[in-house]
C-alpha cells in the first residue's frame, strides 16, 4: 500500500511571528509596515488573543490618561469606533482580522498550530538560531513550514522554547532579585487561567436560571472575598481563577472543565439569588476557551524587576513602557479564601528595555506579550495587553531594522537604538521622557495660526501632559500654516491628533440596558484639508480628507511650495478639533 501524507506548503520571509494575540497582530503589522516580509501564525480562528471574542478580557494597560498607549493600539481602538459603535465582538473580531489580512507584506495563516520548531548551533553556548518552524492548518489540512531569518514569539506560552531558549516559570524567590514582593523560597506557582462571564440587563425581570446538572453548586460564604464581587457584572468577572498550583499549559483541558463548572455555578448563584440582586439581567455568554495570565517567560540579555519598575524603568534602551500595578494573583485562585489578588502600587509609566524583548541564547528570536524577559513579580504588571501591544510595535519596528542592516536582534539594540526609538516616536508610540525629533524644514519655517498659539504643534511631544497641552486647539475652518523663506520641495505632512487619552476604548464587559454606543472623541478632527502656495501667491489644494478616524495621518506631499496650509474642517462633534503635532519636511 503506497503511504500517503498531507501537503506541506513552504514560505520564505523575513520574520515569521508565532501567536496572534495583541502584541503579536501589532508586532507583524509595524514590522510589514516598514518594509519586511512578514508571516503571521496563529492557532485560532480570530485574532487578538485574550481580547477576542473567545476570551473577552478588556485590554488594560498603564493607568492614568497621561500615560495612555498610542501608536498602532490607539489606531485599532478608534478604527473599532468608527466601525463598531454598537461595540459588537463580532465586529472587533472582524477589525483586527482587516488589520493583518489586508496589510501588504503580511500573510495570515489562522487555524494553524506551530508543531515543530528547527533549530542550529548551541543554544547551552549563547549561539542557537532558529531555521525553520513547522505548523499544522486544521481547515485546509495542510503542513505549513515557515523559514524566516527572524521570528517573534508571541505567543503568551512561549512555543518556541523548544528551540533551546532559555526561559523560567514560575515564582522567583525574594532574595534572588531583591524583590521585597516576592515568596520568601521560590516555587513553580503562577497566575491562573479564568474563564470569562458576559451579561446583559433587560428592562424587565428575566427567567431564572437552570444550572447543568454537571456545575458546582455554590454558597455565598463559598466564595469569600471582598474582590469577588456577587453582582451581576462580576466586574468582569476575572476572579473566576484556577490552575495557579499546577501547569497551566499541560493541564489547560482540565482546567477549563474546571472553570466552566465554576462559571455556570457561579451564575446560578448570582442570578437565582434571593434577594433578586440580578433580577432583570441574563447570561449573554460564557467563554469556552480560558485567559491565562502566566507560565513561561523567556531570558533575554536583560531581566526586568521589581525594583527597576519601582524606580521608573528609565533605561537607555527604553522602546517601551507600562503603569499597571503589580497585580500579583494568588496562585490557588478561587480556592483561596485570602485576596484574590494582591495590587502593589508601581509608577505610571516606567521604562521596559529593549534587551528584555529577544533571547539570550537564540541569536534571532524576538518576543513580546507575558513572556518577555522578567521576573514573576515585575511580568505582574507588564502582562496587561496594552503594555504587551507596546512591546508587540517595539519588535516588529525592530525586526525591521534586523532586516534592514543584516544583523542581529542584539545588534539592533548595540548599534541602531536610536534609530529603534526615533521610529516608534515617528509612528506615534509615546516613550516617556523621549522627544520626538521635528524635522529641519518644520523647525525653520514660520509658524502662523489664525486664532491662538500654535508652537506647541512643534514641540516634538505628541500628548496632553498633565497640564502642559502640547496642542493647538481650532474651531471648525480655522487654519495653521507654515511659510518657507523660499521655494522649498515637499515630501509628506505628519499630523498627529487628540483621540481623547481619557477614554480607554475598551471593548465591554457587561452589556446594560442602555446599551454600549461608543462615539468617536469629539475634538478628533472628522475632516480636514493640506493646500500649498505656489510662487505666484495660488493655493492648490494638494489633499481633502474626510471622515477621518486616525490619531496619526501621514500624507505624501509632491512639487515645490512656498507655504503649506492646514484646514481643520470639520471635528467628530465637539466645538473645536485638538491639534496635537503638524510636520512638512
Amino acid at each position: 500500500m503506497q503511504m500517503r501524507g498531507f501537503e506541506t506548503v513552504t514560505h520564505q520571509v523575513d520574520l515569521c511571528v508565532v501567536g496572534g494575540g495583541m502584541a503579536g497582530l501589532i508586532a507583524a503589522v509595524s514590522a510589514a509596515r516598514h518594509g519586511a516580509k512578514v508571516l503571521l501564525m496563529q492557532d485560532r480562528p480570530v485574532l487578538g488573543g485574550n481580547a477576542s471574542s473567545e476570551v473577552r478580557m478588556w485590554i488594560c494597560g498603564a493607568h492614568g490618561s497621561d500615560a495612555k498607549e498610542t501608536g498602532l493600539l490607539e489606531e485599532i481602538m478608534l478604527r473599532n469606533y468608527y466601525r463598531n459603535s454598537a461595540m459588537k465582538y463580532a465586529i472587533w473580531d472582524t477589525v483586527l482580522y482587516e488589520k493583518a489580512r489586508y496589510q501588504e507584506g503580511l500573510t495570515l495563516l489562522l487555524n494553524c498550530a506551530c508543531q515543530e520548531v528547527h533549530a542550529e548551533g548551541d543554544p547551552q553556548g549563547d549561539s542557537g538560531h532558529l531555521s525553520w518552524i513547522k505548523g499544522w492548518q486544521t481547515t485546509t489540512q495542510t503542513f505549513h513550514e515557515v523559514h524566516a531569518n527572524y521570528f517573534a514569539d508571541c505567543s503568551g506560552d512561549s512555543v518556541l522554547r523548544i528551540s533551546g531558549a532559555e526561559f523560567r516559570w514560575g515564582r522567583e524567590s525574594r532574595h534572588e532579585f531583591n524583590e521585597s514582593h516576592a515568596p520568601d523560597e521560590a516555587d513553580q506557582r503562577t497566575m491562573g487561567n479564568t474563564i470569562l462571564i458576559e451579561t446583559r440587563e433587560q428592562p424587565e425581570p428575566t427567567p431564572s436560571f437552570v444550572r447543568p446538572e454537571w456545575a458546582y453548586q455554590f454558597k455565598e460564604e463559598d466564595i469569600r472575598s471582598e474582590q469577588r464581587h456577587l453582582g451581576p457584572t462580576g466586574q468582569n468577572f476575572w476572579w473566576l481563577e484556577v490552575g495557579g498550583m499546577g501547569n497551566t499549559i499541560a493541564q489547560a483541558e482540565e482546567l477549563r472543565d474546571e472553570l466552566l463548572r465554576i462559571a455556570y455555578g457561579v451564575w446560578d448563584l448570582i442570578k437565582n439569588h434571593p434577594d433578586g440582586r440580578a433580577k432583570n439581567w441574563e447570561l449573554e455568554w460564557i467563554g469556552a476557551l480560558p485567559g491565562k495570565r502566566e507560565n513561561i517567560r523567556y531570558v533575554g540579555d536583560h531581566t526586568l524587576t521589581q525594583g527597576e519598575i519601582l524606580s521608573g524603568g528609565k533605561f537607555d534602551d527604553m522602546v517601551a513602557y507600562g503603569g499597571w500595578t503589580m497585580d500579583d494573583h494568588h496562585p490557588g485562585g478561587l480556592w483561596y479564601r485570602g485576596p484574590a489578588t494582591v495590587f502593589h502600587e508601581t509608577p505610571s509609566p516606567y521604562g521596559i528595555p529593549y534587551r528584555s524583548l529577544y533571547s539570550k541564547n537564540i541569536d534571532n528570536l524576538f518576543f513580546a506579550g507575558r513572556n518577555i524577559s522578567t521576573s514573576h513579580m515585575a511580568m505582574s504588571s507588564t502582562r496587561v495587553m496594552a503594555t504587551c501591544s507596546m512591546c508587540g510595535q517595539a519588535i516588529g519596528t525592530a525586526a525591521a531594522l534586523a532586516v534592514k542592516y543584516a544583523c542581529t536582534p542584539r545588534d539592533v539594540g548595540l548599534g541602531h537604538i536610536r534609530e529603534l526609538q526615533e521610529t516608534l516616536l515617528d509612528d506615534d508610540m509615546y516613550l516617556p521622557w523621549h522627544t520626538r525629533t521635528i524635522p529641519e524644514l518644520s523647525r525653520s519655517a514660520q509658524l502662523i495660526a489664525s486664532g491662538g498659539d500654535a508652537e506647541p504643534v512643534r514641540s516634538g511631544v505628541d500628548r496632553v501632559l498633565g497640564s502642559d497641552d502640547n496642542g493647538w486647539w481650532a474651531a471648525d475652518q480655522q487654519s495653521l500654516t507654515y511659510r518657507f523663506s523660499s521655494a522649498v520641495n515637499l515630501n509628506r505632512a505628519r499630523l498627529t491628533f487628540d483621540s481623547n487619552q481619557a477614554d480607554n476604548k475598551r471593548m465591554p464587559c457587561w452589556y446594560p440596558k442602555e446599551g454600549s454606543l461608543r462615539l468617536m472623541p469629539p475634538m478628533l478632527p472628522r475632516a480636514f484639508a493640506l493646500e500649498a502656495q505656489q510662487a505666484d501667491g495660488r493655493w492648490e489644494r494638494l489633499h481633502l480628507v474626510e471622515n477621518n478616524h486616525t490619531r496619526l495621518v501621514r500624507l505624501p506631499l509632491v512639487g515645490e511650495a512656498c507655504a503649506v496650509r492646514l484646514t481643520l474642517l470639520e471635528s467628530w462633534g465637539g466645538e473645536q478639533s485638538h491639534l496635537l503635532a503638524f510636520d512638512i519636511d
